[in-house]
This record gives C-alpha cells, sequence and structure tokens, in this order.
C-alpha cells in the first residue's frame, strides 16, 4: 500500500512540473478576502470568467460568486488577462505586489458594435533584445515577425458615434518617452514607436507600455460592409545603423469599441 501511494505521489508531481498549461482550481473555500470578477454595472459577481496568465502559462476560472484563486507565483510584472463570453474581453499588466492585496476587477458587457478582434498574445521583433528592455522579463510568445496583420468585418459599426481600436496590454517599448518613464533600462539606446495601420493608412504610434490605450480610428477609413484591415508594426533600434534592430514587443486583447 505504501508504494502505491508512493508511486501515485510521485506522477501527481510529475503531471505538475511537465504539463503544458497549470490549471487553477474552481475556489470554494473562505471567499473572504479573495480576488473577484465583478459585473461592472451590478456590482455581481460572474460566474466562470476565465483568468489567463500567459507568462505563467496559467489560467483559471471564477466561481459562481465571482471569487477565484491564484495558484502560480508572478516574478516581476506579468499580463493578466480576463475572458467571458458576452463581455468586452480585459487585461492589465500586474506584479506580485498586486496580488498583495484582495484584488477586484470590474468587466463590463460587450454589445453589438463592440468586436474583439483579438485575445491572444503576440510578440513582434526579431528575437533578438537587452535585459534592460521594457519587460523583456515577460516575453513569453514565439516571435512572430516584425508585424501583425489582421482582417475582419465591422457590419454593425455605428459610424455616427466615434470607433476605437483599443490595445488591451502591450509591453516591451523601448522609445525614449518609455525610457524617460522608467519603463525600460537602456541607457544608450532607444526605438522608434510601433506604429497602427488601418485599411493601409497610418493612424497611431503608440510611444509607452500600458494597458486599455485607445486609437480613434477616421470614420472615413472604415468599410461597413467589406473586410478591414488592422496592422500593427514595431519599432526599430534608433542607435543602430549597421543592420536593422526590431524593437522587441508583445501585446495583448484587441477590441474594436463603438
Amino acid at each position: 500500500m505504501k508504494k502505491l501511494l508512493s508511486l501515485l505521489l510521485v506522477l501527481n508531481l510529475w503531471c505538475c512540473v511537465y504539463a503544458d498549461t497549470i490549471e487553477g482550481r474552481v475556489f470554494e473555500r473562505s471567499e473572504k478576502a479573495q480576488n473577484r470578477i465583478i459585473d461592472k454595472a451590478t456590482g455581481k459577481g460572474i460566474n466562470g470568467a476565465k483568468i489567463v496568465f500567459p507568462k505563467e502559462n496559467y489560467h483559471t476560472k471564477t466561481n459562481k460568486n465571482g471569487y477565484f484563486e491564484l495558484d502560480t507565483s508572478i516574478n516581476g510584472t506579468s499580463i493578466m488577462s480576463v475572458q467571458k463570453d458576452k463581455y468586452k474581453p480585459f487585461s492589465m499588466t500586474v506584479s506580485e505586489k498586486t496580488f498583495e492585496k484582495p484584488l477586484e476587477i470590474s468587466i463590463e458587457k460587450s454589445n453589438a458594435h463592440n468586436i474583439s478582434i483579438d485575445a491572444n498574445m503576440y510578440h513582434l521583433g526579431d528575437g533578438s533584445f537587452s535585459d534592460n528592455s521594457a519587460n523583456a522579463g515577460e516575453f513569453r510568445s514565439n516571435v512572430l515577425g516584425p508585424f501583425y496583420t489582421k482582417r475582419f468585418n465591422l457590419r454593425n459599426i455605428n459610424l455616427h458615434t466615434p470607433v476605437y481600436l483599443v490595445v488591451g496590454s502591450i509591453i516591451g517599448i523601448d522609445t525614449l518617452l518609455a525610457r524617460t518613464m522608467g519603463q525600460n533600462k537602456r541607457p544608450n539606446a532607444y526605438a522608434s514607436p510601433p506604429e497602427v495601420f488601418f485599411n493601409g493608412n497610418k493612424i497611431a504610434e503608440i510611444q509607452i507600455n500600458g494597458d486599455g490605450q485607445k486609437i480613434k480610428i477616421p470614420s472615413n477609413l472604415i468599410r461597413k460592409n467589406g473586410a478591414n484591415e488592422v496592422t500593427i508594426k514595431t519599432g526599430r533600434n534608433l542607435m543602430q545603423t549597421s543592420y536593422v534592430d526590431y524593437d522587441d514587443i508583445e501585446f495583448m486583447n484587441l477590441l474594436i469599441e463603438n
């Protein structure tokens, strides 16, 4: 019997160490002083919201009252994403200090004019970056290349009200402004900002790292009855002239808000 228990313990530890993704338990014990996801309009807890930490390969879900337990360690800064059907995707940059006290996050319901373009995390650049680069310790995804493009339809969009592209979270930007704000520690180098294009037209530059950055889309560029296209191009190291050195960045959650 002791041998059987020992074997089961070893197998359990092996599964925990070698699993590609760690799944947290739905939290059912004492809910007081625990993390919670609530509805922004009602203040009620949301059942079954998925919480994802891509860097840690970890995900869990809220219980019937919106509470969740964090069964993983957060080392340094990381991106946390919250996903739930009929709600706008939400993401934020967190660290181990974020969870020193109970965290309560409110998310809001989506409507027919809000479109989630992409909820995945992407890494742009060339895979060559300094440890002093902004959020370098967070980089997790495989390198896609210097740009990202996504096509989608906007049939239900209302062109009489402002339309925004929302970047849920973006990290790794090494612009001069980001350096001035203390977001990276590269003393002798900085990069041009990532550029955002809509249907082939440049609509913005992203100068700093952060969450929930909104970019207004000119209404004359929107194709209501056809395919639209968003492209994000990463910047280049402006101090490197002998070859093209792309700035490595990662972003997550793209949303059209109307």
